[in-house]
Parts: C-alpha cells; structure tokens; sequence
C-alpha cells in the first residue's frame, strides 16, 4: 500500500513514534513517507524560531522520505495557529498528491490536530483515514479545560473519531480517560508503540559484587513526571542502602530546578539524551523508576524492559504494562511506597532479564506492530467504498 503518516508534532519536538512505526510499515513492504508540519514555538527555542527553514523541504530519516515545514506559532493564540497548522497541511498534501499521487491510506498520529486536518483531507479525496491516538485525559486537560468541557475544540476532534475508519490507542485506558470529551462512539482498537527490539536488545549487566545498584529515570522534567516525588523516595532509599545511585535524563533534568531537587549524593544528572545513549545509559542500570502522575504508553517502560531490567512506576502504567511480570506498581504520589519497592528491587537483583525482553519483542517489536497495522489498513482499504 501506499501510506502517508501525517504527525502532529515531529521531530525536534518529539514525535519519534511516528518515525517508528512509519519504518515498521516499510519492512511490511509498503510505501511509506512522512508529511509533517512542526509548529514552532518561540518559548521552547528562540534559536530554532528564528534559524529553522521558512520553506517545505525534502529529507531522508532513517530510509523514510519525510516532507518538512516549519510554522511559526503566535504565542497565546491557540485558534488560530491551529487553523494555519490545518490549512497548511492541506496545502502540503496537494503538493504531495501532484508529486507522488493519492495515497491509499493516511496514518495520523494524535486527532489533535493530525487526525482533524486528516479527516477534512478524506472528505476532500476521498481516502481513508486512521488515528493512532497517544494524548491522556491530563495532556489534554491543560487547553480543554477539566470535563465537561464546552471548549471549541471538542466537537471537532469528536468529529474526527467518528469519521474515522479505525483510532488505534496506544492503551485502551485512553478510551476510558478520554471519554469524558470525545465519547466512546467510534471504531476503536489497541496497537502498541514501536520499540526498537533490535537497538533495545537484552544484554546481561555487571556483577554487583563490586558496584553500587543503579536507578534510572527517562523522563523530561515535568510535573506529570513526578520528579518531586521521586526525590523524595531515592532521599529515603539512600538513608537504608549505602550503595545505590539514581541517573536521570531527559528534556529539561539538566535544568537548575531539576539539579537543585535531585541534589544529593549517588545522583547523576545526563540531561537530553538521543536514543543511542539512552540504550547505553540502560546498559549501565539495573532498574528503571518512574513517579509519573499520568502516562499512556511510556516508552521508556517498554525499552528498559527490552534490554532486559524491571521497573518500579506508578499505577498510571496501562493494564497491559502492570501485568508485565518485570513491573512493580505503586499508588501516584506515594512517596513510602515508592521507596519500599525501589529497596525491595535492590535487594532481590539478579532476576533473569531474558524473559521480560522476550516479552516486549513479542508485543511492541516493529515486526509485530508492523504486521498489524498492515491487517488493519487491509482490512480500512477493504471496506472503504
């Protein structure tokens, strides 16, 4: 088939999933391209604002043809920078039409906004159009305003659901937690994130004989994270076992608020890391914690526990991780429990990893999401008149 995967965030704004699964696709034998249109923001980057290209432009990522433009967003107006980002897509799908032809599906990543410019273009075309959705309830919260909600956004991205041949959550908790704002009343089923087997692969650690036990967090410095938290349960840790130390990276840990929390002993900060190093830096851990108030599909659960170590998280983590026999699960916010599992972890170290990764490979591989997401397009193409 021809696919065309529409993101609606890319790229250095994350979006690496998109990138992920659009290569899964590929080695399905497909056609496979990316058109993305990145809203930059000027709080996140004055640099990149104002030096990133003004014109669509052509490149190759990781053997997938991406087609890039950068918009520059005006702070605090959300209206109408969303309806710019939408009409700039359109506009980047007619060129693409005349240059590479209709694709047979389109891929969108998030309804927000992806899945509402996707389906404004299937109305146009013709084509059909699938979401695969990875926003929670709180990410969302933060522009809806707390359910129910009578924000301007809503009807359009519930909308976007119905319209749509098949959403595609990351969690079938994200059909619950969303449905305060969208409904239920759409063609719903899970796919799992990509996670590079191959790059997150199992590999037996040191002795601890002769080393401390590592604790690490991928996680950017926010809120949602529970940082806070965290802090305060590795303070505990600390005070009953000596030889323990946590590693953290991610986007803004590097940051004088992140380094003035975690300052203390046994704890080393990496700051944003791309995936190469976050590979080594698990190589290097015995345990991955996270604290996290809210997640859908946290990909940093599913590559540490492809390199083969367990995970202490919060009850956030979507049924199908909490069963996961490498999972440890604790309530949100609390930090005495936090604590108790992350000791517990130390002290009964040396599990065979072999199993967990074995696990994730059958589950989230690029082999295995790939293969399904080629059935459900099939299945999209199949039914579409």
């Amino acid at each position: 088939m021809h696919i065309l995967e529409i993101p609606s965030f890319f790229i250095p704004y994350g979006g690496g999933f998109c990138l992920d699964q659009a290569k899964a696709l590929k080695g399905q034998g497909h056609q496979v391209r990316i058109l993305s249109n990145i809203q930059l923001s000027v709080k996140k980057g004055a640099r990149s604002f104002l030096s990133l290209p003004y014109t669509t432009k052509e490149e190759m990522m990781d053997d997938i043809l991406v087609v890039r433009h950068f918009q520059r967003g005006i702070p605090l107006v959300i209206r109408p920078n969303v309806n710019g980002w939408v009409r700039t897509v359109q506009r980047m799908f007619r060129d693409y039409v005349v240059r590479y032809g209709k694709p047979d599906v389109i891929h969108a990543h998030c309804a927000k906004w992806a899945g509402y410019a996707a389906m404004l273009i299937s109305e146009a075309y013709d084509i059909p159009y699938v979401v695969t959705e990875h926003l929670s309830r709180m990410s969302l919260e933060t522009e809806f305003g707390k359910p129910p909600s009578d924000a301007w956004q809503v009807a359009m991205l519930r909308k976007t659901y119905q319209r749509a041949s098949r959403v595609l959550p990351v969690a079938e908790e994200v059909v619950t937690d969303t449905a305060c704002y969208y409904g239920a009343d759409y063609r719903w089923e899970v796919v799992s994130n990509v996670i590079d087997t191959a790059l997150f692969h199992y590999q037996s650690r040191k002795p601890l004989a002769d080393r401390p036990f590592v604790f690490c967090c991928l996680a950017n410095y926010d809120y949602r994270k529970g940082y806070d938290v965290l802090a305060s349960a590795f303070r505990e840790v600390k005070a009953r076992e000596s030889r323990v130390e946590l590693y953290v990276a991610g986007d803004g840990t590097d940051s004088k608020a992140c380094r003035r929390l975690l300052d203390m002993e046994g704890v080393k900060i990496f700051g944003l890391l791309d995936k190469h190093e976050v590979v080594q830096l698990l190589y290097q851990s015995d345990a991955l914690v996270l604290a996290s108030r809210d997640e859908v599909q946290p990909l940093a659960v599913l590559e540490a526990m492809s390199t083969g170590i367990p995970v202490v998280a919060t009850e956030t983590l979507p049924k199908n991780l909490k069963d996961a026999d490498g999972c440890r699960i604790v309530p949100v916010g609390d930090v005495e429990a936090l604590a108790s599992e992350m000791l517990d972890v130390c002290r009964h170290a040396g599990v065979d990893g072999k199993p967990l990764s074995e696990w994730v490979r059958m589950t989230a591989s690029p082999e295995v999401v790939g293969a399904r997401l080629s059935e459900i397009f099939t299945e999209v193409q199949q039914q579409t008149p």
